[in-house]
């Protein structure tokens, strides 16, 4: 109680952020306005802001988010760099202190400590904890950052490798693709203003947006959802709930057809070497965890306790068929791949055969305790 009521003492509205967030969307307006009439628009302005939102975009998520943030793989300098300069230019801090707040969310989601806590409102987590400050904020647990020269050398110039990258950047992008002072400015307003203001909303929703709608397969311990439409323009950072569950996986989106540029991002420049160890959660722990969460749900709903201790024999029993059968199935297929027996197609035959059977089980375990009716132990 005492460190709440300390944090409330010290609260107070952060001028320079508040200020910047309030500001940015207002200037991109009138500068959208103001060279539409001045100048017109073709078709060059769009691909200036497409060009950047995903320069910057991508260097927070694949580079702030899942490379520094919990080291999911491996990058060589020269992609390190990349992403120092031009996540810069998202001015969303530096990659230590962006990294600490987002190791302390991941620490202490949902509680007071949370920094974008959404229980502290959707406001709050969207963007009033940028705009509010409740004192020093430790940059904590954040010592292998702090080791990368690299990102000490983007700390101690954030502000200056942001603004060429940011807003001077795409101004001399448009100055050649458009020519003049007009061209200049058709970048500055378009992949400079309004890629930042769009940056800068996308991010955030994943802090607010990410942790109110969406779905949560894999795990009710805190707020994080799924939500496959916030996806589409945050190279992947939709699949939150996954991500809150399996935080080591260099996927969001773990399924081949869902769509998480980032992942798509990282795993192309391992093909070159830029790129390594890239650490994948195990099918059978990714599915066995969703089968457990379904359970858990479905056990919140469940009256006659005693039945309890037997519907859990039973989802055992599914847990331990499923991890088994999906094991079994990616050893195969790898050999398959390799020696193309036939013995080893049949046996691929029977581990699939293995996961319907235990989710077949699942599902009659689900009907049972949805009825109320006993099943055997």
């Amino acid at each position: 109680m005492s460190e709440v009521v300390s944090v409330e003492q010290e609260a107070r509205i952060d001028i320079v952020n508040a200020s910047f967030l309030i500001s940015t969307p207002i200037l991109a307006i009138i500068g959208m306005v103001w060279y539409y009439t001045q100048y017109g628009i073709s078709w060059i302005e769009p691909t200036i802001l497409a060009g950047m939102y995903f320069a910057t975009g991508l260097s927070i998520t694949a580079g702030y988010h899942r490379l520094f943030s919990h080291r999911t793989h491996n990058a060589a300098w020269p992609l390190r760099l990349f992403y120092a300069i031009m996540a810069a230019g998202a001015f969303q801090n530096s990659a230590i202190k962006w990294c600490s707040d987002h190791r302390r969310h991941h620490l202490l989601t949902d509680s007071e400590r949370d920094p974008y806590s959404v229980v502290r409102g959707f406001f709050w987590a969207h963007m009033g904890w940028v705009m509010v400050s409740e004192g020093e904020e430790e940059v904590e647990k954040v010592e292998d950052l702090q080791n990368d020269p690299i990102l000490v050398w983007q700390e101690r110039h954030i502000f200056k490798i942001g603004a060429v990258s940011g807003i001077i950047l795409p101004g001399i992008i448009g100055y050649f693709a458009l020519g003049g002072f007009a061209g200049f400015m058709g970048g500055l307003v378009w992949g400079g203003l309004l890629r930042l203001v769009f940056v800068h909303h996308g991010t955030f929703l994943i802090n607010s947006g990410a942790h109110v709608w969406g779905t949560q397969p894999y795990s009710t311990d805190n707020t994080s959802r799924d939500l496959h439409l916030l996806s589409l323009f945050t190279f992947g950072e939709g699949f939150h709930n996954f991500h809150h569950a399996f935080q080591a996986d260099y996927r969001n989106g773990h399924k081949w057809y869902h769509w998480d540029i980032s992942k798509w991002w990282i795993k192309a420049f391992s093909w070159v070497g830029l790129t390594s160890a890239l650490h994948k959660v195990p099918q059978q722990t990714i599915e066995s965890r969703r089968m457990k969460t379904t359970f858990e749900k479905q056990e919140k709903k469940v009256i006659d306790q005693e039945a309890i201790a037997v519907y859990r024999s039973n989802l055992s029993d599914c847990v331990n068929l499923l991890r088994s059968s999906i094991k079994g199935l990616n050893e195969k297929r790898v050999e398959y791949k390799q020696e193309r027996k036939a013995v080893i197609k049949e046996d691929i035959t029977n581990f699939e055969a293995g996961v319907k059977q235990a989710w077949a089980n699942f599902a009659a375990l689900l009907a049972a305790m949805k009825s109320g009716q006993p099943i055997a132990a």
